[in-house]
């Protein structure tokens, strides 16, 4: 009797194949969650792990100093009740959001957008140096920055009472809300001018010598056919210089809250209450709510994201 190989039907894997093919891709999903594993535990250890801890913390009446620094007790929910029952902290949250809308989503933005709109047709050593001006004040440590805005505000030597002839003028203590706005709008303008002029440079100039042949004047381009095409980059730009600006603590650095808290914008009102006032417990818990307000604002752009690429 002759002995006959049976050959497995056409597209059937046998068992022994089966076998090193899922011993291929376990051993290739090893070798993936070994490359990933350290980034993992850099994850874990300097984002997942502060988290986790400050949920807790905002759960305690931990202290600096005292007896709930040695044996801080669990108080539940009742730090966000006294955040949120108390007019000082909804006197920082309407500051931050005129901070934000003023300095952030209306000056930095439109200042941003006039910048490279002017721009956009300038070469040579002129535009390098309007750009160089404005990145200047976007590279410039925060801490420098912020002593040559108290250099040009001081009010007996300052080189902007020096300039209008105000000497004397107390610009930090009468306006400082004001000066904190135009403060962030100086620092912070040349990100929207780079992403502007990236966007201006994508748009099609078929469209706009389109445009143009038709009669149309400038405000038209901007409004039919420029505006149109860097909706996705106007959208982008915003959320980032809202979530940015609404977290900025540089403000402090010039008027460190004061005077009386008008500029006590959010981020300082935790730093006032979790470090010079010693309440890390309470501090925890204004900072999950700020977190919270963040996560709003941030799904807000992104379902305004979605209703426009439906459209």
């Amino acid at each position: 009797m002759t002995s006959s190989t049976v050959t497995p039907p056409a597209g059937r894997v046998t068992a022994p194949r089966r076998r090193r093919a899922d011993d291929v891709a376990g051993l290739g999903k090893a070798r993936a969650g070994l490359f990933v594993a350290p980034a993992l535990i850099i994850i874990g250890i300097f984002l997942l792990f502060p988290a986790v801890w400050t949920v807790w913390l905002g759960m305690t009446d931990y202290r600096l100093t005292g007896l709930q620094a040695a044996s801080p007790e669990f108080v539940g929910l009742e730090n966000y009740t006294e955040a949120l029952t108390d007019p000082a902290f909804w006197n920082s949250l309407w500051l931050t959001l005129i901070f934000v809308v003023a300095s952030g989503i209306v000056g930095q933005t439109l200042i941003g957008f006039g910048l490279a709109w002017s721009v956009r047709n300038i070469t040579g050593w002129v535009k390098a140096l309007i750009e160089g001006l404005v990145l200047a004040a976007w590279v410039i440590p925060a801490s420098v920055a912020s002593f040559l805005w108290l250099a040009l505000l001081d009010r007996r030597t300052g080189t902007v009472n020096a300039l209008l002839g105000t000497e004397g003028a107390a610009w930090l203590i009468d306006h400082p809300m004001e000066a904190i706005i135009l403060f962030n709008i100086w620092v912070g303008t040349a990100f929207s001018m780079q992403l502007f002029s990236s966007a201006l440079s994508a748009v099609p100039p078929s469209q706009i010598e389109s445009a143009k042949m038709v009669g149309a004047s400038g405000w038209q381009q901007l409004r039919d056919v420029i505006v149109p095409n860097i909706k996705g980059h106007i959208l982008t730009n915003t959320l980032l210089i809202t979530l940015w600006t609404f977290n900025t603590f540089t403000p402090y650095l010039v008027t460190a809250g004061g005077p009386n808290g008008k500029t006590e914008i959010l981020s300082v009102y935790i730093y006032e209450t979790a470090i010079p006032g010693g309440q890390l417990g309470l501090g925890a818990a204004i900072s999950l709510i700020m977190l919270l307000i963040n996560l709003v604002i941030a799904l807000g752009y992104v379902r305004v994201a979605q209703g426009r690429r439906k459209r």
